[in-house]
């Protein structure tokens, strides 16, 4: 039986390497600068499939025998698994079957089909997809491609770890998401084996929080979407906790808002494209900056592989919080030179009008009243603030969405 050992990782390195790309470990230099510590990011988003996954994709691939490549692989995955392995089997010539839960976002199943995958869309999450997935496999006599547990799994996943005290050797601490754990679990040992000292951190969404749970010994949290939905696992791998029980020095978790304000955050500060998953984990550095305070932090931007237009609604609620975009309310008498007052006084202060609507109709305000709506950019908050500032000066009635 296979074991999950720094031998096995190193095996899998050597095995993988060629077909793999070594990710940047690049400095965070605007969130550094803004939280106040050294954060390093490795970028496993620029894997050919946009995500750590082919790594240990492609470490199963290569331990098949000749008999199981001609009848084929089959794998469950809410999406990155899926594209490491469609794209390596397909690179080997191996036939591959996906099986996605209904629901995943569109851009993953159409990428695993332009690997060339079969896909087929079955119930509403790994855990209720697994077991259609084996029957596929003992009906058609596929050899199934568990994501995380699995030793050979982990340990290409693992490399990860290798890489990252190659580039960076004097790491204090490396944060990593978790889902099935065996990303974690794979670079745990790689990382302890090189350096026992240093410290590798879990990171969790808080509605999926089933590995925290465990290593805790606390009630495990399952309810309902999180944003992080690759690492939406309800039953993460008994020996993948094990090694986490072993090697992992605590495990945080963050909530929705906070894992949407970080993958803003990775956008917006380092122009990176992030899924939630790689979002959790800033969010959880972000929630505990004492503990990361005079050391060097590694992430792992495991994956970017996020819908476009939840990255689009997320950027535009992003520039909502930061006070970018703002909608002002105004309610104003209906008479001539209103709007190009309000106009004169939003560009003197430096803002843009970016959408207006008038409405004489509303209910809520007197026959010879309008209200106005006026949405406009600005650099922050403290500019809408100033800008409502001049307004009322001017005598207007205005109000923001923050102001209710």
């Amino acid at each position: 039986m296979t074991h999950l050992t720094p031998d096995l990782i190193r095996d899998t390195y050597n095995a993988i390497r060629d077909a793999t790309i070594r990710t940047p470990l690049v400095p965070a230099t605007r969130l550094s600068l803004h939280l106040g510590i050294d954060l390093h990011l490795k970028l496993e988003n620029l894997q050919h499939t946009n995500a750590f996954k082919a790594r240990g994709a492609l470490a199963k691939l290569l331990t098949l025998t000749e008999a199981q490549k001609r009848a084929g692989v089959i794998a469950c995955s809410a999406g990155n698994h899926a594209q490491g392995v469609a794209y390596h089997a397909t690179r080997l010539g191996i036939a591959s079957t996906i099986v996605m839960p209904e629901g995943t976002p569109f851009n993953k199943v159409k990428r695993t089909e332009d690997f060339g995958a079969t896909v087929i869309l079955h119930g509403t999450g790994f855990d209720s997809s697994v077991q259609f997935t084996l029957d596929l496999a003992a009906r058609d006599g596929l050899t199934f491609l568990h994501p995380f547990d699995d030793p050979v799994i982990a340990a290409g996943q693992g490399t990860t770890a290798l890489e990252m005290l190659e580039q960076a050797p004097d790491l204090d601490c490396i944060v990593v998401p978790i889902g099935g754990g065996g990303l974690i679990a794979g670079m745990a040992v790689a990382a302890k084996a090189i350096k026992p000292e240093i410290e590798i951190i879990g990171a969790q969404a808080q509605l999926f929080d089933a590995a925290k749970a465990q290593f805790d010994g606390a009630p495990t949290n399952f309810d309902g979407a999180t944003l992080a939905e690759g690492i939406a696992v309800k039953e993460p791998s008994a020996a993948n906790l094990a090694v986490i029980k072993q090697h992992v020095t605590r495990i945080d978790s963050a909530t929705e808002a906070e894992i949407e304000d970080a993958v803003f955050d990775l956008l917006s500060a380092e122009k990176l494209v992030a899924e939630g998953a790689p979002g959790a984990g800033l969010a959880v550095i972000k929630n505990n900056l004492a503990a990361y305070a005079g050391k060097k932090v590694g992430l792992v931007v495991c994956g970017g592989n996020i819908d476009s237009r939840l990255l689009s609604t997320l950027i535009l609620r992003g520039l909502v919080r930061d006070g970018r975009i703002t909608r002002l309310t105004f309610e104003i008498s209906d008479t001539p030179g209103q709007l190009a007052d309000i106009s004169r006084i939003i560009g003197e202060a430096g803002a843009n009008v970016v959408e207006v609507i008038h409405q004489r109709m509303m209910q809520s305000v007197s026959l010879k009243q309008a209200e106005l709506e006026v949405v406009i950019e600005a650099r922050d908050l403290g500019h809408v603030e100033d800008i409502l500032q001049k307004l009322r000066a001017e005598g207007f009635r205005v109000r923001t969405d923050r102001e209710g």
